[in-house]
C-alpha cells in the first residue's frame, strides 16, 4: 500500500500548475484530510467543460457555488442556471457556523465571508432581467431540431424563413411564425408554390401542432423583443470581479422543452457572437447548468447531436460549460466524453441497478493505487468528492478524494427585499424591461389579407352594381315600354305618315276627296 508521503507527492505533482489557479480543497487519504496535499483548479483549462455529479444532498450545488466564487475573484464572468432557486444567495455575504469552522480547520485555510457582484435573470421577466430571443435568431435549422421535425417538415420551415427574408417580413415571435405557416397553407399557397415549390398540407399541419405544443410550455414569454444580447453576460463589477449572472428558472422544472430550447439558443448565440480566441489564460465566460438532465430527458437524437457539436466548438471561443446532475449517466456519452473536469460526489446504492451505475461510473475515472473507486463513491461525505481534471497540457490529473471548500457567500436564498434591491440597482433590468411589438410578419400578413379581402369586397360590390344596371331598364326604356305611350306613339306615327302621304298626293283620304270632286 502506498505511503502518505507518496500520496502527498503524487497529489502535489498532479495538482500544481504553472498558470493562474485556485485552491478548491485538500486531498483525503484513509478518511483523514491531508492539508499538505492541496488541490488546485487551473483557470486555463476551465474552457474544457466539466461535470459535477452526485446524489441529492451530497453538496453538488454548493460545489458549483464555490467554484463560481473563485472564478469571479479571478475576473471571470459566470452564468448559473438556478433550477432549485437556492443559488441567489451568492449575492449576499455568508456566515460562520460550527460546520464551516471545522471544515476550514481541517483544510488549514482561513474562512472569509464575502458577497459577489450578481445579476438576477429571468425568462418570465419577473424579479430579474427579462431574457428573450426572436424566432429569426433561432434560424430554420435550430428551430426544426427543437420542434423535432423530419427532413420534409424542416424543409417547409426553411421555406418559411426564406419567404420572410425575401418579403422583408421579420419573424419575431411565435404568432409571426404561426401566421406565416397558416398563410402558406391557405391563402398564399398558390403564389408561394410558384416561387418555392410544392408545400404539403400534412407537413404544415404537423409543424403547427409542434409549435402549439411548445407554446403550451410557455414559450411565448421567451420569443420576442427586446432580444437579449449575450455580451451582457460577460461584464465585470466595479471592483474588477466577474459578474455572476443567476438565471432563476425554478418554474421550468415541469417544462423541459422550454428549458432545452433556451439553453440551446443561448449556446448557439454565444458561439455565433463570440470570436475565436484560441488558448486563453482564463475563460471569457463559464456556464453552470444545474439539474442538467432537464436538457436531455426529452431531447431528440438530433438535438443531442446539436448540443454535442456546440460543446465541441465553443471551447475555442473561450467559454466553458459545466453540467450538474445526480447521475453521470443522465448526460449522453457523446457529451460526457467532451468534459475535462469531473467532480463526483457520493452515489447511493439501494438497488441492483444503482450498483450497476456505480460500477460504470467508477470505470470512467482514472485508475489509482490510493483508492478503491467503486467502494469510495458510496462512502463520500457531504462536501467531499472524487476529482480529476485536465492540466495545461490536456493530460488528466490523478484521481483524488477531496474535501472541498465551502462557499463564502450565503448558502441560502435571498429575501424578497434583497431581490428587489438588486433589481433596482440593475441597469440591465431597465434595459430589457420594455416589451416591443414591432411591425413584423403577423401584422404585415394580417394587413395584406385585410387589404385583399377589402379589394375583393369592392370588386364584388362593383360587379353587383353593374349587374343591377344591366337588369334595370333606363327611363327611356320604361317610357317606351309603357302601353299608353306605345298607343300614343302609334297614333302620332299614323297621323304623321298620313300627313306625309297626303302632301305627296298619295294619301287615301285626299284621293277620295279628289275623286268626289272630279266626277260629280
Amino acid at each position: 500500500m502506498a505511503s502518505k508521503a507518496e500520496f502527498i507527492e503524487a497529489i502535489k505533482a498532479g495538482y500544481t500548475f504553472k498558470g493562474e489557479s485556485v485552491q478548491v480543497g485538500a486531498a483525503v487519504l484513509d478518511g483523514a484530510v491531508v492539508p499538505e496535499a492541496p488541490v488546485f483548479l487551473p483557470l486555463k483549462t476551465m474552457n474544457r467543460h466539466g461535470l459535477i455529479a452526485g446524489a441529492t444532498g451530497t453538496g453538488k450545488t454548493k460545489t458549483l457555488q464555490m467554484i463560481s466564487e473563485f472564478l469571479s475573484d479571478a475576473s471571470v464572468p459566470v452564468l448559473l442556471m438556478d433550477i432549485k432557486g437556492d443559488l441567489s444567495g451568492i449575492a449576499a455575504m455568508g456566515s460562520v457556523n460550527d460546520k464551516v469552522t471545522d471544515r476550514y480547520q481541517k483544510l488549514n485555510l482561513a474562512y472569509t465571508p464575502a458577497s459577489f457582484p450578481c445579476e438576477l435573470l429571468s425568462l418570465t421577466g419577473k424579479n430579474g432581467v427579462h431574457l428573450r430571443a426572436t424566432v429569426s435568431e433561432f434560424g430554420p435549422v435550430l428551430l426544426s431540431k427543437i420542434l423535432g421535425l423530419n427532413d420534409t417538415q424542416g424543409g417547409v420551415v426553411a421555406l418559411i424563413f426564406k419567404y420572410c427574408d425575401d418579403s422583408k417580413m421579420p419573424l419575431l415571435d411565435l404568432k409571426d411564425f404561426i401566421k406565416v405557416l397558416q398563410f402558406i397553407g391557405d391563402e398564399g399557397k398558390a403564389d408561394i408554390e410558384k416561387q418555392y415549390g410544392k408545400i404539403s398540407t400534412t407537413s404544415t399541419g404537423t409543424i403547427l401542432r409542434k409549435v402549439i405544443e411548445l407554446q403550451q410550455q410557455g414559450a411565448d414569454i421567451f420569443f420576442g423583443e427586446k432580444s437579449f444580447e449575450v455580451e451582457d453576460l460577460m461584464r465585470m463589477g466595479s471592483d474588477g470581479r466577474g459578474v455572476i449572472n443567476v438565471l432563476r428558472v425554478a418554474d421550468l422544472q415541469d417544462k423541459p422543452k422550454l428549458f432545452s430550447t433556451f439553453m440551446l439558443q443561448m449556446l448557439a448565440e454565444l458561439y455565433a457572437v463570440c470570436p475565436e480566441e484560441g488558448d486563453l489564460d482564463k475563460p471569457k465566460l463559464v456556464m453552470f447548468i444545474d439539474e442538467a438532465h432537464l436538457i436531455f430527458q426529452e431531447a431528440s437524437a438530433e438535438l443531442v447531436q446539436q448540443i454535442e457539436t456546440i460543446i465541441k466548438l465553443i471551447r475555442s471561443k473561450g467559454i466553458g460549460i459545466f453540467f450538474c446532475t445526480q447521475n453521470p449517466m443522465d448526460v449522453p456519452a457523446s457529451v460526457l466524453g467532451q468534459l475535462g473536469l469531473k467532480v463526483q460526489h457520493a452515489l447511493r446504492a439501494f438497488t441492483a441497478a444503482d450498483r450497476k451505475v456505480i460500477k460504470q461510473t467508477a470505470e470512467n475515472y482514472p485508475e489509482t493505487a490510493f483508492y478503491k473507486t467503486e467502494d469510495l463513491i458510496t462512502q463520500l461525505g457531504i462536501g467531499e468528492a472524487l476529482v480529476t481534471m485536465l492540466n495545461e497540457k490536456g493530460i488528466p490529473t490523478p484521481l483524488a478524494h477531496v474535501m472541498l471548500c465551502s462557499p463564502r457567500s450565503r448558502m441560502d436564498v435571498l429575501t424578497d427585499q434583497e431581490v428587489n434591491d438588486i433589481n433596482s440597482r440593475s441597469k440591465l433590468v431597465a434595459k430589457y424591461a420594455e416589451t416591443i411589438d414591432s411591425q413584423s410578419a403577423y401584422e404585415m400578413l394580417t394587413a395584406k389579407l385585410q387589404e385583399a379581402a377589402e379589394k375583393a369586397s369592392e370588386e364584388a360590390e362593383t360587379k353587383t352594381e353593374k349587374g343591377k344596371q344591366k337588369e334595370e331598364p333606363s327611363t327611356l326604356e320604361k317610357v317606351a315600354n309603357n302601353t299608353i305611350v306605345k298607343s300614343m306613339v302609334r297614333t302620332a306615327g299614323n297621323t304623321i305618315v298620313r300627313s306625309l302621304l297626303g302632301a305627296l298626293g298619295l294619301g287615301g283620304r285626299t284621293r277620295s276627296s279628289k275623286k268626289s270632286t272630279g266626277w260629280f
